[in-house]
């Protein structure tokens, strides 16, 4: 399957929000968001982000991410990361952060781009490294139900 990638146009709204099956994964994807994720929340999260994206494959929306920080010339952070159920396994997530480093090296001349995964995430813990991201903190949030969570901080320079 040939993977292309493109800015978030407002009719993919409603299939990004059906992305995250079950409210651990709206968790991992957007942990301010209520579950289920709505066309509104996550609107309203592109409204206040840089350089939402989206992956196709033969015409499908496979993947989304964003930066919810964009600083030109410093530092990009990755978040909204989510792959479709389908889709997942399949190279789609790793396609997505390529592009969103190309993105940020191309769009904000960053030098620096980080990605947050929580503990509980495998297959972001695994991936991340894969593509470059070293771990440089990690700190502690309240997960669902006011669980303690350890959110795995990993960046790497462009």
């Amino acid at each position: 399957m040939q993977l292309t990638h493109r800015p978030v146009q407002p009719q993919d709204i409603a299939a990004i929000c059906c992305f995250p099956q079950g409210p651990d994964e709206l968790f991992y994807m957007f942990p301010k968001a209520a579950y289920p994720l709505t066309p509104v929340q996550l609107s309203e999260a592109i409204a206040q982000r840089s350089g939402s994206t989206v992956v196709e494959g033969d015409g499908t929306l496979l993947a989304f991410a964003n930066f919810y920080k964009a600083e030109h010339g410093g530092v990009c952070a990755l978040g909204n990361v989510v792959v479709a159920p389908a889709a997942r396994g399949h190279g789609v997530a790793r396609f997505l952060v390529q592009s969103m480093i190309e993105l940020a090296r191309s769009q904000f001349e960053a030098r620096e781009v980080q990605v947050s995964c929580f503990n509980s995430n495998a297959a972001g813990l695994l991936l991340y490294p894969q593509l470059g991201f070293e771990p440089f903190a990690i700190v502690e949030r309240e997960g669902p139900g006011n669980t303690r969570v350890a959110l795995v901080q990993m960046k790497q320079a462009l």
